[in-house]
């Protein structure tokens, strides 16, 4: 069964952020867009890469009202240690959040059993705390945070505006479809 359109499952964690240990749970999402960016391991290689462009773009994500949740299965101190000793991490200002227990890498369903270690998955949650965008990657493939941030900014525009639909390729500002039987077998 897929996540989407479903509601972010209740959770508590303690994630390391702008230097202090602080509680996260399902209730803090509520009233924010939110992106859940789930990544193997600490200390790695492709997974600072990604963080580092996360941070990069985090301030456009938060002109939107995103917050950023980078989630591993290392513990808040082990997230700590990392922040402490790379420079590309050094820079992350988005909460980081530890699933030593792997209960939310459970619920969003990217625990690989064997391994104790997530896949590469994102999540973007609206407001309502609802599942609206899902991308899984392999291990070994890096995402891109323009192109998250793109297709925030089309789940947002969706949002607020029920009656139409961004198509392929869709950047802000561009024109959106409004379905209707007048277009069918004409795009």
């Amino acid at each position: 069964m897929s996540l989407l359109n479903t509601e972010v499952k209740p959770f508590n964690a303690t994630a390391y952020h702008n230097g202090e240990f602080v509680d996260v749970s399902d209730e803090s999402l509520k009233g924010q867009w939110s992106v859940f960016f789930f990544y193997p391991a600490d200390f790695t290689f492709v997974c600072p890469t990604e963080l580092g462009d996360l941070a990069d773009n985090y301030a456009e994500f938060k002109k939107l009202g995103v917050e950023i949740y980078s989630v591993s299965t290392d513990t808040h101190f082990t997230h700590k240690a990392w922040h402490d000793s790379s420079e590309t991490i050094n820079k992350l200002t988005y909460p980081m959040i530890a699933d030593p227990t792997h209960a939310i890498s459970r619920n969003f369903e990217v625990l690989i059993e064997d391994a104790g270690i997530a896949e590469r998955g994102t999540f973007v949650v609206d407001p309502d705390g609802k599942i609206q965008i899902i991308e899984l990657n392999a291990g070994n493939i890096g995402r891109n945070a323009e192109e998250l941030l793109r297709k925030v900014k089309a789940a947002q525009y969706v949002r607020a505006n029920p009656n139409e639909v961004c198509p392929a390729k869709w950047e802000e500002g561009e024109a959106t479809l409004s379905p209707s039987l007048d277009l069918v077998g004409k795009i």
